[in-house]
């Protein structure tokens, strides 16, 4: 039924709006061949591939965020010259040569570049593999082409003598001119000008009236035949002579493009190759220079069926709101085999096709190899199938309404969705009677489902709020509002349906109330109390996570109080500890002191009789050996707590970190500062969402020890 590029559906590229995506993506491209592949970029669904095109670009980013200096792109594709080269007895242009020197110094200068760098970034590396060093291409040019791109006039010797005779004559010819323009500049018969450029030859512009008293070649007249231009007698030999002269350096310069071009045609096979990585590196270039502008990332690809999109932006509004100005809020959803379908609901005007079309844009870029605005630690896997109905689409040519054409459409999904297939159905079911099109679109629901797709649905539709209540891998969501004044804030939430704020948005719009109580009194009572049901949940979720929120900002607040506390508490402590070991060691001088000078008074000078300081002198030997073995044990005891501790402290991170490892969805957690237990509703990365009893937490992965 539609035509598909690859196995992604054509209307679904249109519908997302893929196509403003490659748009951007072929401004950032400098060659036609890098612009017309992006032209035609399509997604892929080769996990593998995928993954590849990501890396590259990813590398790529890396290497301009880390400011490495990497050689700029600056070439010119070489299709002529490739086409030319193969050719016996061929010439290549000048600028042709031009281009090739080019490229060969840009490989050069790229490879330099990557030398060493493969285990950095392994994928650009491998793009090099057809590609080789070498001078030889740019030196064969260099010998015969100037920094200019002018041909040199040692080229060949023939060449030289050529132009050395092209200056010589030349200045003759000028010396000539001007000695015949000072001559008739006295006979007063040059117009104003005095001089012109006739093909290239300077000639006299003399008055009309006086071209019959000048001997040389009449070469033309003005518009209004008051000039006359004459080329002097003196330079018509000279001219012709110069322009043989023209003419031989023009074959000489043709033989030796000629030999240039037979040299460089033996290497085709590199300058092929030089062809190929330019433009690979110039179409990855533009897929970075578009991570760049979208402040992209690269996300997680996982085998494990699960979408989780982290901070989520849809990157034509983003860019739209960042040109007006505006704030645009990220989303986060999450979806797998136990949440695969996602039904949204919810008044109009909140972005629940938005965030539909946020789901499915940011897949198809993943999958045409582009980063995406989204956090990294975001997941994604890959669909065979991505399939959307989305807007009005009714059809005047094959004369469909919309409801029509949704039901081909509908038609069309469920002959070919499958458990690898991603719907987007954007106010699904609508198009016809309200009871009969929603018993239709129930019945489709259900089909879509059994088929075990995954699929985000915007709806009004009550029963299929209901159905996804009901089945268990489907789920509901909505877009929140402020319950007092209604305005949108364009947050997706997940579990709950959404009401559709009918005579809520009525009354602030200044229907008069009678009327909204009449339209109630026309309406199943059932339908009406589930609406208002609706109301006050949103209502009592929205409360409840104001004061959760405040709670948490509490709580912080207590958090870093106690830290600084700790910090300030163990400061002091430290300090006293160092203080009371100063007063140790003061002390313990003191007392040593004391014994050294009981020593010095005992010991006598003015003694003759022999061993008179024997005794003093073995009791301070006595003395030093004790205190000398007591240094020794602290010092030793200071060794062993030593390295008890840093035994205690690898081991301990050891267990800690392995123990954190564990910490999942569902795991039972305990809060290291307050031993408070709770359950773990969802990990991102190192943030961990822990619900103690009624309470919801956000906690650093640090601050917590798993419990099972």
């Amino acid at each position: 039924m539609q035509k598909q590029r690859g196995s992604i559906d054509e209307q679904t590229i249109h519908d997302l709006e893929f196509s403003t995506i490659r748009e951007w993506l072929t401004q950032y491209a400098l060659g036609t061949t890098a612009k017309n592949r992006l032209e035609k970029l399509v997604p892929s669904t080769h996990k593998e591939e995928i993954e590849e095109e990501l890396n590259k670009v990813f590398e790529y980013l890396s290497i301009r965020e880390q400011g490495e200096n990497l050689p700029a792109l600056d070439f010119e594709e070489l299709t002529a010259e490739l086409k030319t080269l193969p050719i016996r007895n061929a010439v290549l242009t000048a600028e042709g040569f031009i281009r090739i020197h080019q490229a060969s110094s840009l490989v050069n200068r790229l490879l330099y570049f990557m030398d060493k760098r493969e285990k950095d970034y392994p994928h650009l590396f491998a793009l090099f593999n057809e590609v080789e060093y070498t001078k030889e291409i740019v030196e064969h040019i260099e010998k015969i082409f100037d920094r200019k791109g002018e041909i040199k006039d040692d080229a060949s010797e023939k060449l030289m003598e050529i132009r050395g005779n092209l200056r010589s004559t030349k200045d003759r010819i000028n010396k000539n001119f001007e000695r015949e323009i000072r001559k008739l500049s006295k006979e007063n018969v040059l117009g104003d000008t005095k001089e012109a450029f006739v093909n290239e030859r300077r000639v006299l512009t003399i008055l009309s009236s006086h071209k019959r008293k000048i001997e040389g070649n009449v070469v033309g007249s003005s518009k209004s035949g008051s000039l006359t231009f004459v080329e002097p007698a003196v330079n018509v030999e000279l001219n012709r002579e110069y322009d043989i002269l023209l003419d031989e350096e023009r074959r000489e310069i043709r033989e030796i493009l000629k030999k240039l071009t037979a040299i460089i045609s033996s290497y085709l096979p590199l300058i092929a190759a030089y062809q190929v990585l330019l433009t690979e590196m110039d179409f990855v270039h533009a897929k970075m220079k578009l991570a760049q502008q979208l402040q992209a990332s690269k996300p997680n690809i996982n085998e494990d069926n699960t979408l989780e999109l982290i901070d989520a932006f849809h990157p034509i509004l983003w860019k739209n709101n960042q040109e007006l100005k505006k704030p645009t809020f990220p989303q986060r959803i999450k979806m797998d085999t136990f949440s695969r379908m996602l039904v949204i609901s919810g008044p109009n005007a909140g972005g629940k096709s938005i965030t539909l079309k946020t789901v499915g844009l940011l897949q198809l870029m993943l999958q045409a190899g582009l980063l995406v605005p989204v956090h990294p630690n975001s997941k994604f896997f890959i669909f065979q199938k991505i399939l959307s109905d989305i807007g009005d689409n009714q059809s005047i040519a094959n004369e469909l309404s919309t409801y029509s054409y949704r039901l081909k459409r509908m038609k069309h999904f469920l002959e070919i969705t499958n458990r690898r297939t991603l719907l987007l159905l954007d106010e699904f079911g609508t198009g016809s009677d309200p009871d009969l099109g929603g018993a239709l679109a129930e019945i489709f629901f259900e089909e879509l489902y059994n088929r075990k797709a995954f699929g985000v649905i915007t709806t009004h539709y009550a029963n299929i709020k209901l159905k996804a209540d009901q089945l268990r891998n489907a789920v509901n969501g909505c877009m929140l509002f402020d319950t007092e004044t209604l305005a949108p804030l364009f947050k997706f939430n997940t579990g709950q349906p959404g009401s559709s704020f009918t005579f809520e948005v009525a009354q602030i719009n200044g229907i008069p109330q009678e009327i909204i109580d009449k339209a109630k009194g026309r309406i199943n009572n059932e339908k009406l109390q589930m609406d208002q049901l609706l109301l006050e949940l949103q209502r009592e979720k929205t409360y409840l996570e104001k004061l959760n929120q405040e709670h948490i900002e509490a709580q912080e607040t207590a958090q870093k109080a106690y830290r600084d506390y700790t910090q300030k508490k163990t400061q002091l402590e430290s300090k006293s500890a160092s203080l009371q070991n100063t007063i140790d060691q003061n002390n313990r001088f003191v007392v040593l002191g004391k014994k050294m000078a009981g020593f010095v008074d005992r010991f006598t000078i003015k003694s003759r009789k022999k061993g008179a300081n024997t005794e003093v002198l073995n009791d301070l030997t006595k003395f030093l050996k004790i205190e000398k073995t007591k240094l020794e044990e602290i010092k030793l005891q200071k060794q062993v707590v030593k390295a008890v501790k840093k035994k205690a402290a690898k081991a301990k991170p050891e267990v800690d970190q392995h123990q954190r490892h564990k910490i999942k969805e569902g795991s039972q957690v305990k809060l290291i500062s307050t031993k408070k237990s709770g359950t773990v509703e969802s990990v991102a990365g190192d943030q961990i969402t822990v619900l103690f009893g009624f309470m919801k937490m956000k906690v650093d992965r640090s601050k917590l020890t798993w419990i099972q």
